[in-house]
């Protein structure tokens, strides 16, 4: 296995000839589409997955690594998949249990109480914690923190060490993975998807996974599918490492994280930078902006024993959100043979679970262990053309005239 580093590509093996036909396409080398794919390998389906960059590149390496998603109907399978997911995949994920959610305002503090109450409500157990144990639980907080929760259940993975085994893990079941391959786009006949078109030729397919992130919009576009998306950048900063918590994932003023297993303080949260429609190939230039500066005032608000710590790297990733928040998950009637996903920011933790109901939605036409119906696309069908103006999102900056 690589001894790389959490910040550094991830290397898989690059397929040597890029397929005249595939059973299925995934579109998308994020944590969707590639657990998506491995899920499908399992099965003995012939998939191929391309990508416009390598495997990760955009926010499935750049987030907290959370794993408590429990608004979503997804929870229940996320958590049953998580413990497991090392022995399944052959690869570290460095997942660990557990998080702590601890608050520094008491409007917070009320918040973190309805978490607990629909968190118990769903049968795991959360335990109350009061401002002492909270300091003995995470040494960084301060004395003036009001107490928070204890979840006895998600917890926390590296979101590099994730993405590289997902991807490691269905090519040994026969994926093929080609990186720097984007879909220019998707052709149908007869009113279905019959190929994906890329630089390097086109691979004719049975069924078309669209998980490629803010470019799915487009990409939906060419089979007559209407999939609201707007781009934004989510920037997270790493700190100097410092001795590990007991606990790794600490949540609170607004900020989501973990303390990676060398010690340092990965987090992120808060205002987003939105950007126009994304294109379908090329890079997109991530410089610094004042969001770091932002992220690193508030991390020391709440961790004031960690305030000394320099900030060491910023990360920059494209996330893709829904006008309501919520994911889509779903394969239309028409054309029939396409299943959309699209995870509004909250693809990681849930990737076990939604690679499963991906391979679901492609092979039975169904998710078979939850119901995902709230999740369909069709929810938008009278969603007006300027829904994101009327929500205002848009960076002051980059609006014209």
């Amino acid at each position: 296995m690589s001894n790389m580093t959490e910040e550094k590509p991830h290397l898989v093996r690059q397929a040597p000839q890029l397929p005249a036909g595939a059973s299925v396409v995934v579109i998308g080398a994020g944590v969707t589409g590639l657990s998506a794919a491995w899920w499908l390998a399992r099965d003995g389906v012939d998939v191929v997955v391309i990508d416009k960059g390598i495997v990760g590149a955009e926010a499935s390496s750049r987030n907290g690594g959370g794993a408590t998603h429990y608004q979503s109907p997804l929870f229940l399978e996320e958590q049953r998949l998580w413990p497991m997911m090392d022995d399944l995949l052959g690869y570290p994920t460095e997942y660990r249990p557990d998080r702590i959610i601890f608050a520094t305002n008491p409007i917070h503090l009320r918040s973190y109480a309805r978490i607990a109450e629909n968190i118990r409500n769903l049968g795991f157990k959360v335990t109350d914690l009061d401002s002492k144990v909270v300091r003995e639980l995470v040494p960084l907080a301060g004395r003036d923190n009001l107490g928070g929760i204890y979840v006895h259940t998600g917890g926390q993975a590296n979101p590099q060490r994730t993405v590289q085994a997902y991807a490691w893990a269905a090519q040994d079941l026969g994926a093929r993975i080609f990186q720097h391959m984007p879909a220019l786009r998707i052709e149908t006949a007869g009113g279905r998807a019959v190929s994906v078109v890329t630089p390097s030729g086109t691979i004719g397919c049975d069924h078309v996974v669209i998980a490629a992130g803010p470019q799915s919009e487009a990409l939906a576009r060419d089979v007559g599918l209407f999939m609201p998306l707007a781009a934004a950048r989510a920037e997270m900063i790493v700190t100097e490492a410092v001795p590990l918590m007991k606990i790794g994932g600490v949540d609170g003023n607004g900020l989501y994280g973990r303390q990676t297993l060398r010690g340092n303080l990965a987090y992120g949260g808060g205002w987003h930078e939105w950007l126009p429609e994304q294109p379908l190939t090329g890079k997109v230039s991530r410089p610094s902006t004042p969001t770091v500066q932002h992220l690193a005032l508030r991390v020391a608000q709440l961790f004031p024993g960690a305030a000394h710590l320099r900030v060491i790297r910023a990360w920059a990733g494209i996330v893709e959100n829904t006008p309501d928040g919520r994911p889509v998950l779903d394969r239309p009637t028409g054309p029939g043979n396409v299943t959309v996903a699209s995870m509004s920011g909250v693809g990681f933790g849930l990737s076990p679970a939604v690679g499963h109901a991906l391979r679901d939605l492609v092979t039975e036409g169904r998710c078979t262990f939850t119901d995902i119906d709230k999740l369909c696309l069709s929810r938008f069908a009278t969603l007006r053309p300027d829904w994101r103006s009327e929500k205002g999102w848009f960076t002051p900056a980059t609006v014209t005239a």
